[in-house]
């Protein structure tokens, strides 16, 4: 792509009735969901919203005035960052070459047309930008209208939707971009098409966006069941089933709330780019309506177990969406909160199986689970500097905070080992369940191991974004948890006691 600016010249009034001179047949580019995985109506919104969330009602206001005129102040009030929007590479090569073979290549959006030329500054053989201009919304037969009036010998028209339809049937030649096969089979039957770009399963891009590896963290909610001997009683696994299913279904929800909130900055960021959501893989509109979905089916699943369970997952979703829109750029406290959430899936499985709780394992739980989030900032500190960054965005570490971080999470990790060792004697050796306790001091032991590892890891710059994804992919790492299981059996059945 190229950076070299656009001739001033850019702009081009959808309402004029110009006709364009004689001149090769031109290529008209849609820009939402065509030349850019975005859809600008929205991202707008968004922008907004991240500045100025109670304006939320003033959006509203706009809207009674219409659509264009919403495009329209949205343009006026936000400042997207053209640079890191996901524009479609493939079609960009298509229309380079179309330019080169001395085309014209225009853009013809129901965008704002001040969006648009933010949009397309940088493409260097653009010819001009036709779009909403605040009193008309050039979508479908309107911009259909436009196009045949502005290219009276013909035009060829690159879309992705069904809107685009009435523009295809006046247009020469119809190239259609990763949209739905009916829209494929829409546009073959009026216009020749040209070109398709074949479109990637969206599906496919909403399971990964959910994060299904993630639904690991959520096997917490079965050690309360394991650790008090309730494995026999089928309503406490029933109960406890429902709330690891619970979590599931409202952590995936969350997860997509956390990646719409913070679509600009992982657009920057060196791996977070390419997720589904900042890729553009994946419509925001898709992921913004699969989100009431997963969380009504999780709270749904949750009263399964029981209004106690209800209680701890609505909890869980509270402070997961006060992280996402606040708390995990206050650092040292964002440690802790992510901490707070793996303890409060141990609450759940202990409200869920009945199992009686027990302080020291949720304290356990709290130190070990921040030792793991300070390592997941340590990478991304250390990955920022990697790359001649100070700070990382949507963050609130700098780059001078490395050592700090290492520091904090080194001494929760080794915080986390004495509690075990406490927990072992203050609680653990008192479960009648127990053939043999004496097994039960391999835990700290392999817990140290572990704890070492990911911090050594982190000293190499060797770690993944995420502990836990690292933890269950390591060899040592998946060795450590084995002998750890192999150390609770024996313990369990007396063998060799």
């Amino acid at each position: 792509m190229s950076t070299s600016p656009l001739p001033l010249a850019l702009s081009v009034s959808p309402l004029s009735d110009r006709r364009e001179a004689t001149q090769p047949r031109p290529l008209i580019l849609d820009l939402d969901g065509t030349l850019v995985r975005a859809d600008m109506l929205l991202e707008t919104v968004l922008a907004l919203l991240r500045a100025a969330p109670w304006r939320l009602f003033e959006i509203g206001l706009w809207m009674l005035r219409g659509r264009a005129y919403l495009k329209r102040r949205l343009a006026e009030e936000t400042n997207i960052e053209p640079d890191v929007l996901p524009f479609n590479e493939e079609l960009l090569a298509y229309a380079a070459d179309i330019a080169a073979s001395g085309r014209p290549v225009y853009v013809a959006t129901a965008a704002d047309a001040k969006v648009a030329e933010k949009v397309v500054r940088r493409i260097a053989f653009i010819r001009g930008v036709i779009g909403s201009d605040g009193l008309r919304n050039l979508k479908g037969e309107a911009k259909a209208q436009v196009l045949a009036e502005r290219f009276p010998d013909g035009f060829d028209y690159a879309g992705d939707a069904r809107a685009d339809i009435p523009i295809w049937r006046r247009a020469r030649n119809a190239i259609v971009v990763e949209a739905a096969s009916s829209v494929e089979h829409a546009a073959a039957s009026v216009a020749t098409v040209a070109k398709v770009f074949p479109r990637t399963s969206r599906i496919r891009a909403l399971v990964r966006s959910m994060r299904p590896h993630q639904w690991a963290k959520n096997a917490l909610v079965f050690v309360p069941l394991i650790l008090a001997g309730l494995v026999s009683h089928v309503d406490a696994v029933y109960a406890t089933t429902c709330a690891f299913l619970a979590l599931g279904l409202v952590a995936s929800s969350t997860y997509l709330v956390n990646d719409i909130w913070d679509l600009t900055d992982d657009r920057s960021h060196w791996s977070k780019r390419n997720r589904p959501l900042a890729s553009g893989r994946l419509p925001l509109a898709t992921a913004i309506a699969a989100v009431p979905i997963g969380l009504f089916a999780g709270i749904a699943v949750a009263a399964l177990a029981g209004p106690a369970t209800v209680a701890v997952v609505l909890l869980y979703l509270a402070v997961t969406l006060a992280y996402s829109f606040a708390l995990k750029r206050i650092p040292i406290l964002d440690g802790f909160v992510l901490a707070g959430l793996f303890t409060l899936r141990l609450g759940a499985g202990i409200v869920a199986s009945g199992a009686p709780p027990s302080p020291w394992l949720l304290v356990f739980a709290m130190f070990l689970f921040a030792s793991l989030s300070f390592a997941k900032r340590h990478t991304e500190v250390a990955r920022v500097i990697e790359r001649g960054g100070t700070e990382v965005r949507g963050r609130g570490y700098k780059s001078i905070d490395l050592p700090l971080i290492m520091g904090i999470g080194m001494a929760t990790g080794v915080a986390a080992v004495l509690i075990m060792v406490l927990y072992i004697i203050n609680d653990a050796f008192r479960q009648s369940f127990y053939g043999n306790t004496a097994w039960l001091w391999a835990f700290p032991a392999i817990l140290f191991l572990f704890v070492c590892r990911i911090w050594l890891k982190c000293g190499r710059s060797e770690l993944h974004d995420d502990p836990v994804a690292f933890a269950v992919t390591d060899r040592p790492s998946l060795a450590l948890g084995g002998a750890l299981m192999v150390c609770f059996g024996l313990a369990w059945s007396g063998v060799f006691g």
